[in-house]
């Protein structure tokens, strides 16, 4: 099955493409096809990949998968949140996942209460009119560091600290992120969904 991804992130795109490699899905980036970003006015993950997957399918025809995903820090709120990619702008810094890193840290330089939590909401739709989203929610726990740690991985994955394994998801191999991150979990709760619902 050919599934449009509804995002230009090569990283997710490389995580998704083999974590749902079970269903021998094809994903395409919506770029290679010409769609631009859509718009995500909304402040709950849910609403923002439902609101991208739909503006994927409705350019293309073709059934999409979006995620929305963002980083929720407990002192904050739950912030950024939805705002997560855009989070260094908030502060006179360019968008990009260095700066959002430094913003973070300079952030909580004061902060003592450290917990946040990464998660990831997938929806993929059939149609752009399907009134049926398939909807799968993946959330990890952890803890903020006071430097990035690691190399591999993407986004703040250099300074979410999982107790479980000692470790940033930046040290963690490809494999271990995957079978234990956000995305991961959400898409193995996806790939379910697909299997119950859409295949025949």
């Amino acid at each position: 099955m050919k599934l449009v991804l509804a995002s230009n992130n090569a990283g997710k795109l490389a995580e998704l493409q083999q974590l749902l490699a079970p269903l021998d899905v094809r994903l395409v980036r919506q770029a290679e096809l010409g769609v631009g970003e859509a718009e995500e006015p909304f402040r709950t993950f849910v609403e923002n990949a439902l609101a991208k997957a739909r503006h994927a399918a409705a350019a293309t025809g073709l059934p999409a998968i979006a995620d929305d995903a963002g980083l929720c820090v407990e002192a904050f709120g739950g912030l950024p949140g939805v705002d997560t990619a855009f989070y260094a702008t908030q502060f006179g810094y360019a968008k990009g996942d260095d700066n959002n890193v430094r913003a973070l840290l300079e952030q909580m330089a004061e902060v003592q209460d450290r917990r946040a939590a990464l998660v990831s909401t997938l929806v993929a739709l059939r149609s752009a009119e399907d009134p049926e989203p398939l909807i799968a929610v993946g959330r990890v726990a952890g803890e903020i560091t006071r430097a990035p740690v690691g190399d591999n991985g993407f986004g703040f994955d250099p300074v979410m600290f999982l107790p479980v394994f000692g470790q940033t998801f930046a040290q963690l191999s490809p494999e271990v992120k995957n079978a234990n991150s956000h995305r991961g979990q959400a898409a193995r709760a996806m790939l379910a969904l697909m299997r119950e619902r859409w295949s025949r």
